[in-house]
């Protein structure tokens, strides 16, 4: 379950994203207009303690890109360069906002919903002290097994950064689809999506399992 507050965020998600963006070597903006949300859909972090979303933005008329982000209450340590900026919440205080591809808990929840189908977290509002649903702008599906053991993800040994971002563990690979709608995915398990505008679902990321321990090496972002 994801609690969301009616709150004011300064700079905003859109505001960060816009200035993050442009320095992403993934990232290509066609300079026909301001950066547009088009969908988001969010997982949980069973620990309670780590916000997990995943924006789809637009550029103008350009591309929909695939963005994980992760909302921390105190610096993640070690993950230096993952950090976008830090954002003010009006309920919750300081935010320190990563790039998911970077942060083990996104990683681990992202696993989880494409090996065993665990799909995305139910969104809430507290709206005069009771919690009203509200629903998702898009949904997600995958071809993983539900009820299956998700494996353990722990370390991430690598990430390779591209139009199709590698994020390598101990356990199993993931490819997130930074760039939406130009290419395919093939793995032992593929997430997909489909929202308002794009009802056909299209390949958002997929897991590959490996054996293999990966060299503990991190290149760009």
């Amino acid at each position: 379950m994801a609690l969301l507050h009616r709150a004011e965020l300064r700079p905003t998600k859109l505001e960060l994203l816009a200035a993050w963006l442009p320095g992403r070597d993934w990232y290509q903006d066609p300079g026909a207009g301001e950066l547009t949300r088009v969908a988001a859909y969010r997982f949980d972090d069973p620990a309670g303690q780590v916000g997990i979303e995943t924006f789809l933005v637009r550029p103008g008329d350009g591309p929909v890109y695939q963005v994980p982000l992760t909302y921390r209450g105190a610096p993640l340590v070690g993950a230096e360069q993952w950090l976008i900026d830090t954002v003010e919440h009006s309920v919750l205080g300081r935010r320190w906002v990563y790039d998911g591809c970077g942060d083990p808990v996104y990683v681990a929840a992202l696993a989880s919903a494409i090996v065993a189908d665990t799909g995305q977290a139910t969104e809430f509002i507290e709206v005069d002290g009771e919690l009203v649903g509200r629903a998702p702008s898009m949904e997600i599906t995958s071809t993983g097994t539900a009820g299956v053991d998700v494996p353990v993800i722990g370390t991430i040994r690598r990430v390779i950064s591209g139009d199709r971002t590698v994020i390598g563990t101990d356990t199993v690979e993931l490819t997130v689809l930074r760039r939406l709608g130009t290419a395919q995915l093939t793995g032992d398990a593929v997430l997909t999506g489909a929202w308002a505008g794009q009802p056909d679902p299209i390949p958002l990321a997929h897991a590959t399992s490996t054996t293999r321990i990966l060299p503990a090496a991190s290149t760009g972002q």
